[in-house]
């Protein structure tokens, strides 16, 4: 398999006293792979995943997505790279609420530069997958916790990214709707395509990974998925 993420020696300080976020890590991501990142409130987990995204840069070291080293892009080049190359699911939603569901997973279709006949298209392909073809014109104050985080999946799969990250997809929703994630996350997973999650969840895990990598003090440790 071709590696998709690739961190290696990656150090992230954001304080120029106490432990680093992040300490001489390496990880490598395989295109096709479900990775689950665990670890306790503090450990570096967010961090990983927001270096990943090109949200943030290593203080030192190498992040590297489809080849690409994250790290040496502008600004302008970081935006235009999470737009076409990268879908990220936020554990709240982050939709827009004066928005509808189909004009939310539209937009960023349409910011990347894709017709605006081709975004709709696209969009409706995905909410109809999704189960949500019924619900496409409602406002986001009108949807469900699950039904959101549906919505939210569509956007983040609808410039077909080659990499997904998600930041504890299930922590604002209840436990039915987190089901449905889960179930939702491992079905996109088993189309081919590569996920990058952060959980405190086990479940979700165990559930939607091929992979489990924990966090601790700012270190690595890979374990195999129960």
């Amino acid at each position: 398999m071709t590696d998709l993420v690739r961190l290696d020696a990656v150090t992230k300080q954001y304080e120029s006293a106490g432990p680093p976020a992040l300490d001489h890590v390496d990880l490598v991501v395989a295109e096709g792979e479900a990775v689950a990142v665990m670890g306790p409130s503090g450990s570096g987990k967010s961090t990983l995943l927001n270096l990943v995204a090109g949200l943030d840069r290593p203080t030192s070291g190498s992040v590297s997505v489809g080849g690409t080293v994250l790290n040496k892009l502008s600004e302008t080049a970081l935006a235009k790279h999470r737009r076409t190359g990268i879908g990220i699911i936020f554990q709240f939603f982050h939709l827009l609420d004066e928005l509808t569901a189909r004009e939310n997973v539209v937009l960023p279709a349409q910011l990347a530069g894709t017709g605006r006949k081709a975004a709709l298209a696209r969009a409706d392909e995905l909410l109809d997958s999704l189960g949500l073809a019924s619900r496409a014109g409602a406002f986001p104050a009108k949807l469900s916790g699950g039904e959101r985080q549906r919505v939210a999946v569509a956007r983040a799969l609808i410039n077909r990214p080659r990499l997904l990250l998600a930041d504890e997809p299930t922590g604002a929703v209840d436990a039915a709707a987190g089901q449905q994630v889960m179930e939702l996350l491992r079905d996109i997973n088993r189309s081919g395509q590569t996920i990058l999650l952060v959980t405190h969840d086990p479940e979700l895990a165990r559930r939607c990974a091929t992979r489990i990598v924990e966090v601790r003090d700012g270190h690595l440790r890979e374990r195999v998925a129960a």
